[in-house]
């Protein structure tokens, strides 16, 4: 079976694993601070804040943001489901906003109408999470001119861009998102096994973020309440969780990171040429926004009719196609909020419809040929 995702570890990435086992350090160690200047310095911004996985890196940029309860967090109904659940692990509501049918992205004009609504209604967002579905982000600038406008923190969940670009700033520079969330995961652009980041340019939310990912715990005498006791003092000054990433696998990360660019030449090679082989095929491909530039992470088709026989057939065929996303909407928590069929209509006209190919570094050209010969025979 040829998988949808697969990482790409080679020995040097091996061996940098190796030599933080042989080390004094496995966790809270020098090889964190190395993979999130590594990642501040590839991304153009000031900070990075590591932490176990991409969810956790949700769940505290939104407590940084000072979402709680009675607030609102409102994302893309395409998108896995962290991008909505951690809206209620900080005991908010959470509502969806619409995607554009050509870049099944959080579309900006949705948004803008429903922003409108919620204005009169005085239910205003205090949190908005744009996701970059595939690698491609959202259009964030006009986004962030309604973050300013409306007065919403605006974070760009970018698990599926490292790398990426926007405007022609890397996704991560905080030129239009207050924070970026980047995932780890293997089947990601680069892979720590398990493990996110949040970047920002802000050195306030940075030093809150670190506060909460390691127990709401200090050593800042500034923000204790009585002098401190000694050199092993600290303090909790608020509700914190046991976030922190180790140090094997930021160590893995530095190494993957050295690579990223080869990682994104070949997923591009891979994008130009499924788009060159399905031309003519009836397939709605992967829409290019000039202003974005992908960091590819999926290759997603839409497919106007018998899309599930296409996937029967294909998985038959050995072929590891999936499909993302399932409207978070949907499924069964969601609807016992309230939510159904017929609310976010272009989101669920995209899932009927989408098939997302195999596309990772290691795919070969002879397994991408009989991937498209696979395709035009299950259409036939």
């Amino acid at each position: 079976m040829i998988p949808y995702g697969r990482q790409s570890v080679d020995e040097a990435d091996i061996e940098a694993v190796v030599q933080v086992l042989r080390s004094d350090w496995l966790t809270q160690g020098p090889a964190i601070e190395r993979f999130e200047a590594a990642m501040a310095t590839r991304c153009a911004t000031d900070h990075g804040v590591m932490v176990c996985n991409a969810t956790a890196a949700l769940h505290i940029a939104c407590l940084a943001a000072g979402l709680g309860p009675g607030d609102w967090l409102w994302t893309s109904p395409n998108t896995f489901l962290a991008s909505a659940n951690c809206g209620l692990y900080c005991g908010a509501r959470v509502d969806f906003v619409d995607i554009d049918p050509l870049t099944w992205n959080l579309s900006a004009e949705a948004l803008a109408l429903k922003l409108e609504i919620a204005e009169r209604e005085g239910r205003l967002p205090k949190v908005v999470v744009a996701v970059a579905f595939a690698g491609q982000s959202c259009d964030m600038a006009a986004i962030a001119r309604l973050a300013e406008r409306y007065g919403f923190t605006l974070i760009e969940d970018a698990s599926h861009a490292v790398g990426a670009q926007y405007g022609g700033q890397p996704v991560g520079s905080g030129e239009f998102a207050d924070m970026t969330v980047f995932s780890f995961h293997p089947v990601k652009i680069i892979t720590t096994a398990e493990g996110g980041i949040v970047m920002t340019r802000h050195t306030e939310l940075a030093e809150r973020l670190r506060r909460l990912r390691s127990h709401g715990m200090t050593r800042d005498p500034a923000m204790m309440s009585e002098p401190s006791h000694g050199p092993w003092y600290y303090q909790q000054v608020e509700l914190g969780f046991n976030y922190r990433a180790t140090d094997i696998q930021a160590a893995l990360g530095v190494s993957q990171l050295a690579r990223l660019d080869g990682f994104l030449a070949r997923r591009r090679a891979l994008a130009d040429a499924y788009d060159q082989a399905l031309t003519g095929l009836g397939l709605q491909l992967p829409a290019r926004q000039a202003s974005a530039e992908s960091a590819w992470h999926l290759y997603v088709v839409r497919i106007a009719e018998r899309r599930d026989e296409v996937f029967a057939a294909l998985r038959a065929a050995g072929v590891g196609v999936n499909v993302h996303y399932i409207p978070v909407h949907l499924q069964p928590f969601y609807r016992q909020m309230g939510f159904g069929p017929g609310d976010f209509p272009e989101a669920e006209a995209y899932y009927a419809q989408a098939l997302s190919l195999p596309l990772y570094p290691g795919l070969t050209e002879a397994e991408q040929h009989y991937i498209v010969n696979a395709l035009s025979d299950a259409l036939a």
